[in-house]
């Protein structure tokens, strides 16, 4: 469903999932934690640049509150606080703003794309975000030539 200006669409990614789908991000986090958070918000930013969606990922907590940091390009970056993993923050974002915006979900955690998709939000494999950010580097290497 393609979004229309009533309908803006929102893409949430489960960013530890994905860090550890991407081999090359999994080798930066095991390196050191936080480069493959950064190396990833890197890559969305630059994909925003491209995409019709807003970005929101979702990292499992840091500390003892949650914590949320929104760039003013359209990327909204959530830490988790202890209590909540990344997966019960996903769900509640999907579950209130499902009838508001088109909403796409991309993890490789199969119980959760079955629950996002079953409260109709559409779902992207690790893979496929992958495939979208990095084709979003190749328009954007063709357009500045």
């Amino acid at each position: 469903m393609p979004s229309t200006p009533s309908r803006p669409a929102f893409l949430v990614v489960d960013g530890n999932n994905i860090i550890h789908a991407w081999e090359d991000l999994l080798v930066l986090h095991r390196r050191r934690r936080g480069l493959g958070h950064v190396e990833l918000c890197r890559r969305l930013r630059q994909y925003l640049d491209c995409a019709d969606f807003r970005i929101v990922v979702v990292f499992d907590g840091r500390g003892s509150r949650r914590e949320e940091e929104r760039e003013p390009g359209g990327l909204q970056i959530i830490y988790t606080d202890g209590g909540n993993s990344a997966d019960d923050v996903i769900e509640r974002l999907v579950a209130r703003n499902i009838k508001k915006y088109r909403i796409v979900v991309a993890t490789d955690d199969f119980a959760e794309q079955n629950l996002v998709s079953s409260f109709g939000a559409e779902v992207w494999s690790a893979r496929m975000l992958q495939s979208a950010v990095d084709g979003s580097e190749g328009d954007w290497r063709r357009y500045v030539r």
